[in-house]
C-alpha cells in the first residue's frame, strides 16, 4: 500500500491538495511543496514553499516555515511566512512570528512578538514593523 492511498492522508485534488486528518499524530519533519491541510497532531518540523493550513482540530508542536500559512487551531513554536499568515478566530499560536503580511481576527489568540516585513523593495531596519503581542490599553 503505497502512503497516498491510506485513508488518512488523502489526494482531494489535482492541484496537489493534501490532508492529514484529525485521528492521524506525527512525530518528526514534514515537507511539501504545494499545499497541506493538517487536522490532526504533529510534533517536529513542517517546512514548505507552498501553502499550509492549520485545522481547528489540529495540535502542532514545533517550528514552521511556509509561504503561506491560514491557522484555525494550536500551534506551539515559532512561525515563519515568506508571503502572509492567518490567525483565525478561536486560533491560538504560542510562539514568535516572522512574515511580509499578517491578519488576525478579533477572537484569536496569539502569545509572542510578530515581525512584519515589506514584501517589495530592499530588507532594511526602516522596512521592519515590531508589534507587541498584546494591545497596550
Amino acid at each position: 500500500m503505497s502512503p497516498l492511498s491510506s485513508g488518512n492522508l488523502e489526494n482531494s485534488s489535482p492541484a496537489e491538495k493534501c490532508t492529514l486528518s484529525r485521528d492521524v499524530e506525527i512525530e518528526g519533519s514534514i515537507t511539501f511543496q504545494k499545499e497541506l491541510v493538517i487536522d490532526g497532531k504533529v510534533q517536529g518540523q513542517i517546512n514548505s514553499g507552498g501553502v499550509l493550513t492549520i485545522g481547528e482540530n489540529a495540535d502542532i508542536r514545533g517550528e514552521i516555515k511556509a509561504k503561506s500559512i491560514i491557522i484555525f487551531g494550536k500551534v506551539h513554536g515559532n512561525i515563519a511566512a515568506a508571503e502572509r499568515c492567518e490567525l483565525r478566530s478561536k486560533c491560538i499560536l504560542q510562539g514568535d512570528l516572522k512574515a511580509a503580511r499578517l491578519l488576525k481576527e478579533e477572537e484569536a489568540t496569539f502569545i509572542g512578538q510578530s515581525e512584519v516585513t515589506s514584501e517589495s523593495g530592499p530588507k532594511s531596519d526602516s522596512s521592519k514593523r515590531k508589534w507587541p503581542a498584546w494591545p497596550r490599553r
